[in-house]
């Protein structure tokens, strides 16, 4: 494939599916939801890595008042190796209460979005704002053409983003899940594999 603006295929909203054969350790067996991808280059937020934090730390760190446990016990994930102290909110467009839009907010398709302010943080601690959220530490970056490259190097593949695997389910089987969605069985995987 040849990368040019005339001839592309963003993969915004797609989970980036790593192959068993990647060994880099920031993304071996990994999910990523693709928040952006254009020709200055590809960001996106690893799904089912942990870190030693839940949410409930978070809002303690920042000083916000708690006044819901609905997030507070859930985990922060480690979104990948760029930035890992910023702290980052994918969340979907349905609301329980509160504010329907935060500063520095980006789309992801037409029912994601992707904050990165605290006003959201304190409308999440009151059990307010997004319906289904998670919060990562950091995220992935690729430049222009990087991505595209290995994708046909066969370190990845894709498949449309799927909300339940996003939102619920246990982080550790993302991976076998991401890859059912192909009728891929990750055990059965052959390090040789071909382009399709």
């Amino acid at each position: 494939m040849v990368f040019s603006i005339d001839n592309f295929d963003s993969l915004e909203n797609q989970f980036l599916v790593s192959m068993p054969q990647l060994n880099d350790p920031n993304f071996k067996q990994t999910v990523i939801l693709m928040c952006k991808h254009d020709h200055k280059g590809a960001v996106g937020i690893v799904i089912n890595r942990l870190t030693d934090h839940l949410i409930g730390d978070i809002f303690e760190q920042l000083e916000i008042d708690i006044s819901s446990n609905y997030y507070s016990n859930k985990p922060v994930l480690n979104g990948g190796p760029i930035y890992p102290e910023l702290g980052l909110i994918v969340h979907n467009r349905k609301f329980k209460s509160g504010a329907e839009s935060w500063e520095s907010s980006m789309d992801i398709g037409e029912q994601l979005r992707l904050t990165s302010s605290k006003d959201i943080l304190s409308d999440m601690a009151r059990g307010e704002g997004p319906e289904k959220a998670f919060m990562s530490l950091g995220y992935a970056g690729w430049a222009p053409g990087q991505l595209e490259k290995e994708i046909q190097e066969n370190s990845w593949f894709t498949t449309p983003a799927d909300h339940e695997i996003l939102f619920a389910g246990e982080v550790d089987n993302k991976w076998q899940q991401s890859a059912k969605l192909l009728g891929i069985d990750t055990n059965k995987f052959s390090h040789q594999v071909g382009h399709a």
